[in-house]
């Protein structure tokens, strides 16, 4: 079965760090290396702002990240246009995102095409369903100024809309549906995101709505991954399930495949990086005996990738190097990549996508 990656088939509206992780993991551009670097935890009180329904949390260490030699130039290739936005809007302000933003997590709220009404209802098809679209909240944690930032803001006489005693900036006319908004929580978190979720993270500070914590089925989940990697992800049912048919569009040409990837629960990411860059993706299953038929299918993949690669010397050997093995409900990819074998991927292109 060919489980390579067809980057032309991303969606537009995948999540940029998931585009990250579909050429990282799967068409084997991607990871390990000795002695990796343990990141520090992601506060509680960071996650707690997040509301309940967010069904991707991902985070990325960019402090530890800009240490590494093929950072600056993946980041030119990966950086979607909704990021690079957002460094400019805080950089017309005097804020240099390359030097104060330390920190990043984000969140994904899932839209999906569903005919139920009631609240519980919505929040199953959203974790059971492929999501239609998005929305994104997230938290930049450094170092800032936010008086000298907003009197900046107030000079421009950007629009502006209140959330509680906050006021939220927009990157754009502020009515469009895709515009982003901005805020200062303090002098170390700054807050971004689409206007609905945003003002809901601030229901969600004030005690109005339930946070990420009340999420007893993906919580826990964050919390395995948290502090393991400068990047980490979570991904819930519906987010695991468009990431599959994402990295193996041809699955659904097999029936016995496509059952096996409607029953994944969640999937598990985390990538270190020292001398070399370690990333290990967990494929929670239906069961112990879909892991170990999906953990067989992925193998033959990486044969079939391995095969196609045979005059790109780097992504032969860390193709010779991944790993796959089955554990419990869970399929555990290993991937291992020399920085530079990175950097000589990322000369080739490999990761420039479309955002």
């Amino acid at each position: 079965m060919n489980f390579c990656i067809r980057a032309a088939t991303i969606s537009s509206r995948a999540p940029a760090f998931f585009k990250l992780v579909a050429v990282l993991a799967f068409s084997a551009a991607t990871l390990l290396g000795p002695q990796p670097v343990r990141a520090n935890r992601l506060g509680a009180d960071i996650i707690a702002l997040f509301p309940k329904e967010v069904g991707e949390f991902a985070y990325a260490d960019l402090k530890k990240a800009r240490t590494m030699p093929w950072f600056p130039q993946l980041q030119e290739q990966m950086l979607p246009e909704r990021f690079r936005q957002f460094e400019k809007f805080l950089a017309t302000a005097g804020v240099d995102p390359n030097t104060q933003v330390e920190e990043l997590a984000w969140g994904l709220v899932a839209e999906v095409a569903a005919s139920k009404t009631d609240a519980t209802s919505k929040t199953e098809s959203a974790e059971s369903s492929v999501p239609t679209g998005e929305q994104i909240v997230g938290v930049a944690l450094g170092s800032y100024n936010p008086e000298s930032t907003e009197s900046y803001f107030k000079r421009q006489k950007l629009p502006t809309f209140k959330a509680r005693n906050y006021t939220l900036y927009a990157f754009g006319t502020g009515s469009g549906p895709s515009d982003l908004f901005f805020l200062f929580i303090d002098s170390s978190t700054a807050a971004f995101g689409h206007r609905s979720v945003l003002e809901k993270m601030v229901e969600v500070r004030f005690g109005a709505e339930e946070g990420l914590l009340h999420n007893d089925k993906f919580f826990p989940l964050i919390n395995e991954a948290n502090g393991n990697g400068i990047v980490w992800a979570v991904l819930n049912p519906a987010y695991t399930r468009l990431a599959m048919q994402q990295l193996a569009p041809e699955v659904d040409q097999f029936p016995e495949a496509a059952k096996l990837v409607g029953r994944m629960q969640n999937m598990l990411i985390n990538i270190n990086a020292s001398s070399g860059i370690d990333g290990k993706f967990q494929s929670i299953c239906g069961s112990p005996e879909d892991a170990n038929t999906m953990a067989q299918l992925l193998q033959a993949g990486l044969l079939y990738k391995r095969y196609q690669s045979k005059d790109n010397p780097d992504m032969a050997d860390m193709l010779d190097k991944a790993r796959v093995a089955p554990s419990g409900d869970r399929v555990i990819l290993n991937l291992a990549l020399t920085n530079e074998q990175m950097s000589s991927l990322i000369k080739h292109n490999t990761f420039a996508l479309k955002m």
